[in-house]
């Protein structure tokens, strides 16, 4: 499986940092038996909106290798371009397990594949929902600076927010690290 990291408009050590914190939890870039293939796409200033460029840069290192399912974690203004090129892969023929946006406010999440948002606060979780349902989604609690999430997320604590048509589920607090670990593991088991 391989996990497609799509940074925002920002200073590349972000992401450094980002995968740094969020792999920490990872033991050698694996879960359970399985290795995971992090891949980053090397965004500059607006190419992080290019869904044509993230595209190229998947057939590039995925060779075309459509069954090879991937796992989308975008932030900020990456989301943009990112969302697009998972339905462009998709279309391709390509296999999508989930795709994940941190703090991508504004932007409809649509998708035949599971969506999830991490929110840096409760008032862009909440009013995200208007664009989407999704089913599991983490706001920060308390609310943290829009970098901080993909700086540091092990440090940023908050809430798994679980909701299945309109029952809501007990929320689960843990950090923003730990939720995407957990969902990388569901959809590495599926």
């Amino acid at each position: 499986m391989s996990i497609i990291i799509c940074p925002g408009i920002h200073e590349p050590a972000l992401t450094e940092r980002f995968i740094s914190g969020f792999s920490s939890l990872l033991s050698d870039r694996s879960i359970g038996n399985k290795t995971v293939d992090i891949l980053v796409f090397p965004a500059e200033g607006f190419l992080a909106l290019s869904s044509l460029h993230i595209l190229q840069f998947l057939r590039d290192r995925l060779k075309d290798k459509l069954e090879s399912p991937v796992i989308f974690i975008s932030f900020s203004a990456g989301v943009v371009g990112a969302i697009v090129a998972a339905w462009q892969w998709q279309l391709l023929g390509g296999h999508v397990k989930a795709f994940i946006a941190i703090d991508g406010w504004g932007m409809p999440l649509w998708g035949n594949f599971p969506i999830h948002l991490l929110s840096h606060d409760y008032f862009t979780h909440w009013s995200s929902t208007v664009l989407g349902r999704r089913r599991d989604d983490f706001y920060a609690e308390p609310s943290v600076d829009h970098l901080t999430m993909w700086r540091s997320p092990q440090t940023v604590q908050g809430w798994w927010v679980e909701t299945s048509t309109d029952i809501s589920q007990t929320p689960v607090r843990l950090s923003a690290a730990e939720f995407l670990y957990s969902l990388i593991k569901r959809y590495d088991e599926k």
